[in-house]
């Protein structure tokens, strides 16, 4: 079974500035380009940090009022005034960046998304070098493998090569990612387990093992027939 690599699906034509870009140049390149977030990187291309829209805004969230204005925005730790007052991207970027490694599989870059809170990874290779960026829409992308696809993985990969069964026991329904199992396994404790893994295959949205019957009992103490 092969899960896809990142290197599959970042956009491998990435736009990023040095840490030296003043503030109105990011706008810029951000604005023409369509972009939320650059890569800041150093003269080698090693990626130092990430600056971001809303990395700019706190510049105008903190702007001094004038008369008669809503004041600064209060209470900000003293590295987000740092931030509101730089001028260059190394002043306003966050660092370090999250970063994925170009081997990584959509499981293992959705992770790290889910658990950083962010929409998107940096790309880069054994040297810190930036190599891609890959968004959350770049991962959603295995959602769009056909039904087709899906069922031959199951049945040839997972079914046959993998849990070594007769793919003849079981009938593999995929219907817009959703997959519907019937047809009758030796032992009751390997339904569970058909299931896994064929919910880790891309492109699933999800199982059903409702209609799956069983010989043998194996979870109860003597075993049964089904």
């Amino acid at each position: 079974m092969r899960h896809r690599r990142i290197d599959e699906l970042m956009t491998r034509e990435v736009v990023s500035v040095l840490g030296d870009a003043p503030f109105k140049e990011i706008v810029r390149i951000l604005s023409q380009h369509r972009v939320t977030a650059l890569p800041v990187v150093d003269a080698e291309n090693r990626v130092v940090g990430v600056v971001s829209e809303g990395d700019l805004m706190r510049k105008t969230a903190d702007r001094t009022a004038t008369p008669g204005e809503v004041p600064g925005v209060p209470g900000l730790e003293a590295w987000e005034r740092a931030k509101a007052e730089g001028t260059r991207a190394e002043e306003l970027m966050s660092a370090p960046a999250v970063c994925a490694r170009p081997d990584w599989t959509v499981a293992e870059a959705a992770r790290l998304m889910e658990v950083q809170g962010i929409k998107r990874l940096v790309v880069v290779d054994d040297e810190d070098r930036l190599v891609g960026i890959v968004s959350r829409r770049d991962l959603l992308g295995v959602f769009l493998r056909k039904d087709d696809d899906i069922r031959r993985e199951i049945v040839e990969d997972v079914l046959g090569d993998t849990l070594r069964l007769d793919p003849a026991l079981l009938t593999v329904d995929v219907r817009e990612g959703r997959v519907d199992l019937t047809g009758k396994l030796p032992l009751r404790s390997m339904i569970p387990a058909v299931e896994r893994m064929c919910a880790t295959v891309d492109g699933v949205v999800s199982v059903s093992s409702t209609r799956l019957a069983h010989d043998t009992d194996d979870t109860e103490r003597g075993g049964g027939r089904s």
